[in-house]
């Protein structure tokens, strides 16, 4: 089975393009949906997570505060490298889980839809490597829209990441997500039919 790394900026698309592929019959793993459920009370990374942090991250209802903890990570680059060490072995347990599965079933190409891909030197696990592209204003005034963020917030989070360029030169294939719904289709068809002629 071919395993293909999908990656991007933040807010370039690639929950579009993770859904197109769907659509086609491809199994999308997407890390951070795998987060999301680690968050879930109950479960040994929530536990990790408050005796690392404290109670004050813990939502009346039992939940953890996505959205404080977010905002101190992501001031504190200590706080973040703690987090990290938290959810990445559960996230890589899992996704060896859905690998194995896939390839049981018998599928012939599955995508790992992964956001710091680079960031976190992952680039030696995958067969190729696809990358969603816009442009930085794009990107931003999305990001803005979609997480109700300030301009600088935004800003900090798009500085927290290798730069759209950087991750282009080590793509094998690239994904421009500048026009329409319409355009970007064409451009995964594109894309999925180059990925099968991977030997």
């Amino acid at each position: 089975m071919k395993w293909i790394g999908l990656t991007g900026g933040i807010a370039s698309g690639k929950s579009s393009v993770s859904r197109i592929l769907r659509s086609l019959d491809y199994p999308v793993v997407d890390a951070d949906r795998i987060v999301h459920e680690l968050y879930f009370p109950g479960t040994e990374t929530y536990r990790q997570i408050l005796m690392a942090f404290g109670p004050e991250f813990q939502k009346p209802d039992g939940s953890l505060d996505r959205l404080k903890l977010g905002q101190r990570v992501f001031s504190n680059p200590k706080d973040l490298q703690t987090l990290e060490s938290i959810l990445h072995p559960a996230v890589r347990k899992k996704v060896e889980q859905l690998k194995n599965e896939f390839t049981k079933q018998g599928r012939t190409v599955a995508f790992y839809d992964v956001p710091l891909l680079f960031e976190k030197n992952l680039e030696k696990d995958f067969d190729a490597i696809v990358v969603v592209t816009c442009s930085e204003e794009t990107q931003m005034k999305r990001l803005m829209q979609r997480s109700h963020l300030s301009r600088e917030d935004a800003l900090k989070r798009l500085s927290a990441q290798v730069p759209l360029e950087k991750k282009i030169q080590g793509a094998d294939f690239v994904i421009e997500n500048q026009g329409s719904l319409r355009e970007l289709e064409e451009e995964v068809l594109k894309c999925v039919s180059q990925i099968n002629k991977i030997s």
